[in-house]
């Protein structure tokens, strides 16, 4: 394999596409959901390219003059770990965690892709694994609207793609709102399917405590981010009471974020999602850290990418299914038997729709 060629120029869009069913939690509301478009134009050629999704459509401009910077700043270079120091040195001065890491994600993961492709490669096996089939569960629905619509969702979501698991949102204002949630779904689906809930941090501690005690015995697989995502000790309370284990790590920035949680047992599941945790370069070094402790380790969204990394992850879990980039890209993964497999071609399988990204490209 010849080196790769240099960062020559980048091209950066956004685009505000539809969800097939509108996101209701914690978080907020989404009936549209914005991303980020990064392709890296390298000496040689190629064309390396990844997306982002920041959540909130008035934070995009920002992120994308981030991402300008650090293109500027990596000119001439080629390799992505070599790349993704320069940018956290560069960008310790402002601080790395938040907008910094997003925008240095978003360019790592197409150097990455980039890499991968001069290699003539798919990810999974430049980074020394294979194509094949990670499980998943479909996160795609289940949000908390009313209770009568559950049961029905959740049968579509397991048809979807031969899923026998899936997640449900919970955290309403009672207790019998939640419990009455779980068993609209437990009712349609049966008691062989896994269901992972998540509470998108709606609850203080206290009514944490009470609240995931009171739903131990309901069969659930983990309870997600119960409380606010920074609150460590919070979260090792929570540990020492709970049966049902406790999933987290979306919201970490860094291998740094995991190794205090972990050193203050206070989860029992880790799942990164690639933008926080930085990107490809970011996420081998969380592997490790999560393979030292043997926590099982699952993706947040980006499931394109997170195919590929889940094979060369030595504690892989779960793949997180979204389909909230497929109206832009031009060769979606698609489940089967409930399991994900990444694209096999050369770099991470993302290719854009150019005609939708023309009709749901954001302005300046």
């Amino acid at each position: 394999m010849t080196s790769i060629s240099r960062l020559k120029r980048a091209n950066v869009r956004a685009v505000l596409v539809p969800l097939r069913r509108p996101i209701i939690a914690a978080i907020g509301n989404f009936k549209q959901w914005p991303l980020i478009l990064v392709d890296l134009e390298m000496e040689g050629g190629t064309v390396g390219s990844s997306y982002i999704a920041p959540y909130r459509e008035q934070a995009v401009l920002a992120i994308i003059a981030e991402i300008d910077d650090i293109v500027a700043q990596l000119a001439g270079r080629s390799a992505p770990f070599e790349a993704f120091q320069s940018a956290q040195n560069a960008l310790n001065v402002v601080g790395v965690s938040g907008v910094s890491t997003l925008a240095t994600a978003a360019v790592d993961m197409a150097l990455w892709d980039a890499l991968a492709k001069e290699a003539g490669l798919p990810l999974a096996c430049l980074l020394g694994g294979s194509i094949g089939p990670i499980r998943a569960y479909n996160s795609n629905g289940l949000w908390r609207h009313s209770v009568d619509t559950l049961g029905v969702e959740a049968k579509e979501l397991l048809a979807e793609g031969g899923f026998t698991a899936a997640k449900l949102r919970l955290g309403n204002e009672h207790l019998r709102d939640d419990l009455a949630a779980i068993r609209a779904v437990r009712d349609a689906v049966g008691a062989e399917v896994d269901i992972m809930v998540d509470f998108n941090q709606a609850l203080g501690l206290g009514d944490a405590i009470r609240r995931c005690c009171d739903l131990d015995n309901e069969g659930l697989y983990w309870l997600e981010e119960p409380i606010l995502y920074n609150n460590v000790a919070g979260y090792a309370e929570l540990a020492k009471r709970v049966k049902t284990p406790l999933q987290m790590g979306e919201n970490f920035y860094g291998e740094r974020d995991l190794m205090n949680f972990l050193n203050a047992k206070a989860l029992h599941y880790v799942m990164p999602d690639l933008m926080r945790i930085g990107g490809i370069s970011g996420w081998i070094r969380t592997a490790g850290v999560a393979a030292a402790a043997g926590i099982q380790m699952s993706n947040h969204v980006y499931p394109e990418v997170s195919a590929h990394l889940l094979r060369v992850t030595p504690t892989a879990h779960w793949l997180e299914w979204v389909d909230w980039a497929n109206p832009i890209l031009a060769d979606p993964i698609v489940p089967s038997k409930g399991q994900i497999t990444a694209l096999n071609k050369p770099g991470t399988g993302i290719e854009w729709n150019e005609k939708a990204i023309a009709k749901y490209g954001l302005k300046d």
